[in-house]
């Protein structure tokens, strides 16, 4: 098990979401509503599961990738895209489901997490398979797991501030 394949794994689910939210008429709520609950979810989660056990890591062993300065940098604009999706995710919550105000602000959710996905990809995931064994990411991707399972239903979306974060684990 490989904690990157669990990430990137995520990340395709939360895409499919995405797209099928895209492609659903603004008259069914209770299904777009439903989706969105399952996508938000995820997203909480998936965020918290990276900053519980993948970033902590990456800042110990990463040295930067693509165009990322350092594992400091990668994980400091991490942190950053987490808040905003956490923030535009909110948001999504202010408006009822299926209205061009929702579906307005899930495409805001979108757009940050797309930039959110294609960086992190190039970088921290990069950067992180570079430099673990296979026994570092075995154990992290336990942990991974282990923590989304438990946290199914999502979890408290919490802002953290990007350099607080770095300094506490670096």
């Amino acid at each position: 098990m490989d904690i990157t394949r669990l990430i990137l794994d995520d990340h395709a689910e939360i895409r499919r979401l995405f797209a099928l939210i895209d492609e659903i008429d603004g008259k069914e709520t209770e299904t777009l509503s439903a989706l969105w609950q399952r996508l938000r979810a995820l997203l909480d989660a998936h965020a918290e599961a990276e900053e519980r056990f993948f970033y902590p890591t990456l800042l110990k062993i990463g040295s930067g990738a693509a165009d990322a300065d350092d594992a400091k940098d990668e994980t400091k604009d991490a942190i950053k895209d987490h808040n905003e999706i956490r923030d535009a995710g909110a948001e999504v919550d202010k408006h009822s489901p299926g209205s061009t105000a929702w579906f307005d602000a899930v495409a805001k959710v979108n757009q940050h997490n797309g930039d959110h996905l294609a960086e992190e990809e190039r970088q921290g995931l990069a950067d992180f398979r570079r430099h673990a064994d296979l026994e570092l990411s075995h154990t992290l991707a336990l942990q991974f797991a282990r923590f989304e399972a438990e946290h199914l239903t999502g979890v408290a979306p919490v802002n953290k501030d990007p350099d607080g974060y770095v300094k506490k684990h670096d």
